[in-house]
């Protein structure tokens, strides 16, 4: 995206230097809160063997502390895309940052299984608010022509957080105890915040974060506010179609965060600081391939996105049973290593897409509408599995995950797989196309 279009004042401030800077601060600055986020999330899987011997939980019990937050996270993702496209990402996402800090400080204070319940349903609001800022800032300061990668970049660092999250928290829960580990990881969300209300560049000129290659300038001419960019978006059937997509392609993550801890202590016998680091591995992994695939969105496949989503889709399931048929620890862990990694690829398939095609103006809700797909997995996968596991084996758990995968697959034949057929409704009557 050039500066062509822009007045010459315009021009002389945003050079191509500064355009480029703004992005890579701004993705910089989300990487690590999204980090935070990660490990935060983590920390609760590795500290359920002993919250629930703490306070005598089964299975179930405790797969509903991460359902909790999940559904809580899932009912208020639209609102906060909302109130970032209402109110601007930058206080959107620091009321995020600030507000998940205290409710995981609040986690290691409760005394019982109902107030645990309670401070994670208030951490899952304050978490709700982040996501949709952050694609509203992505769209406000980067070009279309490497928003997949910068939205690649920023969503790997959710796997990153993940895979060091077991190695950061398990020596942490070894030497200061369940309760303490979350005190120290919400002093590390304040000081993010900080940095982030410090340092997060202005948006760029409108002009420069549309792409009249993908089609009609949605952008041109008054856009809705309010009520009614939100109807709008909410008439938009490609939407939908991608938070199913999402929905389905996330149980692979949310259910390997939630149970693998368990897994590797319970079945397979090993050490917490052994189960950190094999637990740690598939998800760096993953991190890296999430950012080649947005590059290889944006490279190669932003025209024809199901090409590339359904065979990895596909090759990841096929990772799965194979991983359910590894008789030692090792091998478990590569063929697991292996389906998230290649899961990975696919993620900007899902997400790059929608983050492209929507206007500025309302990408936060629409981006809202896409992750409550993303999070109704993080509602069913851990509870289910949970489930699965008491009623059955963690065999059946794992098995679900092979089911969801290739439900992904035969999903991603019928999302739009170019940015021209993700057509918005944008006034009243009209009809998407897509």
């Amino acid at each position: 995206m050039g500066l062509i279009g822009l007045d010459p004042v315009a021009r002389s401030q945003w050079t191509p230097s500064r355009v480029r800077r703004t992005s890579v601060v701004t993705v910089g600055l989300l990487m690590g809160i999204y980090v935070i986020d990660y490990i935060d999330r983590v920390m609760i899987a590795m500290a359920l063997p002993f919250i629930g011997a703490e306070f005598a939980l089964g299975k179930t019990e405790q797969g509903w502390l991460i359902t909790i937050f999940s559904l809580v996270y899932l009912v208020f993702q639209i609102p906060g895309g909302y109130l970032a496209d209402r109110f601007g990402s930058r206080r959107l996402l620091l009321a995020s940052l600030l507000s998940w800090s205290v409710f995981t400080a609040l986690s290691g204070v409760v005394r019982g299984f109902v107030a645990l319940l309670v401070v994670r349903a208030l951490f899952g609001i304050g978490q709700a608010l982040f996501p949709g800022a952050s694609f509203k800032a992505i769209s406000e300061r980067t070009t279309p022509d490497r928003r997949a990668t910068a939205t690649g970049l920023m969503l790997s660092s959710n796997f990153l957080g993940a895979g060091l999250g077991p190695l950061v928290v398990a020596p942490v829960l070894m030497v200061f105890g369940w309760r303490h580990t979350f005190w120290i990881v919400a002093l590390g969300g304040v000081l993010i915040a900080v940095l982030l209300w410090t340092l997060l560049p202005r948006p760029l000129p409108r002009r420069l974060t549309v792409d009249e290659a993908d089609g009609p300038d949605t952008e041109a001419g008054p856009a809705p506010s309010g009520a009614a960019s939100l109807r709008a978006v909410l008439r938009t059937g490609a939407v939908w179609k991608f938070a199913a997509l999402f929905c389905a392609t996330n149980m692979l993550s949310y259910g390997m965060i939630t149970w693998i801890p368990s897994y590797l202590l319970e079945e397979r016998g090993i050490s917490l600081v052994q189960t950190g680091v094999l637990a740690a591995i598939p998800f760096l992994v993953m991190s890296v391939c999430v950012f080649l695939g947005g590059w290889l969105f944006d490279r190669y496949f932003s025209q024809r996105a199901r090409v590339f989503a359904i065979p990895v889709l596909a090759a990841a399931a096929v990772m799965l049973v194979l991983m359910l048929r590894a008789g030692t620890t090792a091998e478990f862990t590569l063929y697991q290593t292996l389906a998230m990694g290649i899961a990975g690829l696919s993620f900007m398939c899902v997400l790059g897409m929608p983050i492209r095609a929507l206007p500025t103006a309302v990408v936060a809700s629409g981006m809202g509408v896409v992750n409550v797909g993303g999070q109704l997995a993080g509602v069913l996968a851990p509870v289910v599995m949970g489930f699965l596991v008491d009623r059955f084996s963690y065999t059946a758990a794992f098995g679900f995950l092979i089911v969801s995968t290739v439900a992904a697959a035969l999903i991603a034949i019928f999302v739009p797989q170019r940015p021209s057929e993700f057509a918005m409704a944008t006034q009243p009557g009209q009809k998407e196309h897509a």
